[in-house]
């Protein structure tokens, strides 16, 4: 399938401190023709028929009505990371349009910082840090 037949999927950036990882990106161009935020607001009029998906990394972009309003062919909104509380499920299901997630996706890694928690707060592993190495202290007091 050639380039230009793919659908469009707006994406804030691709890098940088807000844009989708590179490999993540690397990933969508096999089935997408991938459009930055920049470029569909530099071309507002001819970007908004190409986007059928926005695909929305660490809550960005930003969906709000006047989003889905100049977006007259989106069909999808995914969404990754955990949750979907950032986006107006209403709203958006009113344009007609879906909403996909990824459920369960950060579940192991999140159980395993809690009982690494746990268990740092039942060792006092933070207590035997500032014993260990002294001044540690005050760092702990300016984080806190």
């Amino acid at each position: 399938m050639a380039e230009e037949e793919l659908p469009g999927v707006l994406i804030l950036d691709i890098g940088g401190t807000h844009g989708v990882l590179e490999n993540i990106a690397a990933l969508l161009k096999k089935h997408f023709c991938l459009i930055t935020m920049k470029e569909f607001l530099e071309n507002k009029k001819e970007m908004s028929k190409k986007i059928q998906s926005v695909f929305v990394f660490e809550c960005r972009p930003t969906i709000d009505q006047e989003l889905l309003e100049s977006l007259p062919n989106l069909k999808v909104i995914g969404n990754s990371g955990v949750g979907v509380d950032h986006l107006d499920l209403k709203m958006i299901s009113g344009f007609g349009v879906k909403v996909t997630n990824t459920p369960r996706a950060v579940a192991d890694p999140t159980a395993d910082m809690g009982v690494a928690l746990m268990l740092a707060s039942a060792r006092r592993l933070v207590e035997g840090d500032v014993v260990h190495f002294p001044g540690s202290e005050l760092l702990l007091r300016h984080v806190s």
